[in-house]
């Protein structure tokens, strides 16, 4: 819905992260696969049959990617999501590098899934624009 899947967009995927995690002394697994839209937008997408892991075990990952980008002069966007929150991350190369994030927004409140899609949206038109 936000055009991300036509021109002038091209995606390409970077290798799945395997997380780990512990939940009443079960180990539970999970990966983080990630997307790649015309190097400026890294959607990373926690995935985990057992467990909801948090957004934000994302955003370690989701920033280094953004600080490795080749844009220098733009800046580059991280979208976290785990299947119930979604999280917008912002990097600017600076000396020294800024980042800035939303909050988690969630489908389980009103109107938020209609905030992820605006944003997305917003960061569209930046990337065509830019």
């Amino acid at each position: 819905m936000a055009g991300f899947y036509q021109p002038p967009f091209s995606i390409k995927t970077e290798s799945s992260i395997e997380i780990t995690g512990e939940d009443e002394g079960i180990i539970l697994r999970g990966k983080i696969d990630v997307l790649v839209i015309k190097n400026r937008l890294w959607v990373l997408v926690i995935e985990s049959k057992s467990t909801k892991f948090d957004v934000m075990e994302a955003l370690p990952q989701a920033l280094v990617y953004l600080l490795n980008s080749p844009n220098i002069a733009q800046p580059t966007f991280g979208f976290l999501v785990n299947g119930r929150e979604f999280v917008f991350v912002k990097l600017v190369k600076t000396e020294p590098p800024q980042y800035g994030r939303s909050y988690a927004l969630s489908i389980e409140r009103e109107n938020e899934l209609e905030q992820v899609l605006a944003t997305l949206k917003k960061i569209s038109k930046i990337l065509i624009n830019s």
